[in-house]
């Protein structure tokens, strides 16, 4: 019997590289980058920057974060939206890869732009699945945007979680010399925990 660990002992991802090849410095291609939007991408361009904590307050050096989300006209690069003649954009894909080990503060950053809402009665947001060491199963969040407070108090998704806990879902604006700015940390344990949701 061998000693070494098999993989349903260990955390992967195994081969780092093939999910992230550019922080991994690996010279292949890759499905998704941390940039969403080109300069005829229609919409808001914005910047979604933050950082991951884990349970102690630490930032997580290593996370890897993807996003998915509507463009401008609240429509998803999906063949359902496609077969419905929704407003596509074609110079928006809407998914998009960022690790946190490439930037000396640790901060994952997308250059994208801010999603129209999907439906009536929903607010705008961005969905967010997280992955990292120790993590056996990678989590789902949702990024809503805090200048939009009157969709977000109707958005049903929103509105179910408990008042006290939906700053934890919010990404806040900044103006910035080089563009609009949101800023949203994820927090994986502790008092400011994000709120995941099981999906």
């Amino acid at each position: 019997m061998s000693p070494l660990q098999t993989p349903s002992q260990t955390i992967g991802p195994f081969f780092h590289y093939g999910l992230n090849p550019v922080e991994a410095n690996y010279p292949h291609s890759q499905i998704a980058g941390h940039c969403l939007a080109s300069d005829q991408t229609l919409g808001e361009h914005i910047r979604l920057t933050g950082r991951v904590f884990d349970g102690n307050g630490a930032v997580v050096e290593d996370a890897l974060l993807e996003i998915w989300q509507a463009n401008a006209a609240g429509r998803y690069a999906h063949p359902n939206d496609a077969r419905s003649n929704r407003a596509l954009d074609p110079h928006f894909h809407g998914f998009g890869r960022c690790g946190t080990g490439a930037n000396e503060q640790a901060r994952f950053t997308f250059c994208t732009i801010k999603p129209g809402p999907a439906q009536p009665g929903h607010a705008p947001f961005i969905s967010v699945t997280v992955f990292m060491r120790g993590l056996l199963n990678h989590v789902y969040t949702r990024i809503y945007f805090d200048d939009e407070a009157a969709a977000n108090a109707a958005d049903p998704v929103f509105s179910s979680v408990a008042p006290e806990r939906q700053v934890t879902l919010l990404a806040k604006r900044y103006h910035t010399p080089s563009g609009i700015e949101y800023r949203f940390d994820i927090h994986m344990q502790g008092d400011q925990e994000t709120v995941f949701f099981d999906l």
